[in-house]
């Protein structure tokens, strides 16, 4: 089991590079976005955010409202001296035991599921802030072969490793009608609709 101190040392050391190391795939993150439900007037809760690689997505997409949340400081200190937009927030903490207010549309996971300390805590708090028809969703941009391969490197102590997409729907569906399940060669994603 990972240590959450660990894990908010390893991505305070990463922050400063973070930027710079991003790999985007437009298709794939517009295919995540749409399942997601992230629309105009949506409000978005996006965890793990780090420096905020999504938020320039949400906007453009007219959100009304955008809470990136992060445990790592210098990931949250990076994000809030990038973004100035009054509906966007950032907040330093720990997704699986903070509240971050109810009624959110869409909760984002994206690149980061694998560093969770509990997942089955996290999804139980993170379901309590959905509204009706609100959808959660965990997605990367890779394959989760990529993801473990990439985490069995400088990132194994801060890993769990991703968990087939199928069993991760096997999770959300204690909270969630399960309504995406995508595991191929370009991308990983699970959403859940409450």
């Amino acid at each position: 089991m990972i240590n959450k101190n660990d894990v908010i040392a390893f991505f305070d050391m990463c922050a400063p590079s973070w930027d710079a190391d991003i790999k985007r795939d437009d298709t794939v993150i517009n295919t995540i976005l749409d399942n997601a439900g992230v629309r105009a007037g949506a409000r978005v809760l996006d965890i793990a955010c780090g420096t905020g690689v999504l938020i320039p997505d949400y906007i453009n997409r007219g959100v009304k409202c955008v809470v990136g949340v992060d445990i790592s400081p210098e990931m949250i200190k990076i994000a809030s001296s990038k973004f100035k937009d009054k509906d966007v927030s950032f907040v330093c903490a720990d997704a699986e035991t903070t509240f971050f207010g109810k009624d959110f549309d869409c909760i984002v996971i994206y690149n980061a599921f694998p560093h969770f300390c509990d997942v089955e805590r996290l999804l139980d708090n993170l379901c309590s802030m959905l509204k009706k028809g609100g959808i959660l969703t965990v997605a990367h941009g890779m394959s989760r072969d990529k993801v473990n391969g990439h985490h069995k490197g400088g990132a194994a102590s801060v890993s769990n490793g991703l968990v087939s997409a199928e069993d991760l729907a096997l999770s959300f569906g204690k909270h969630l009608e399960v309504t995406t399940i995508i595991s191929d060669e370009r991308m990983y994603q699970v959403c859940g609709k409450k």
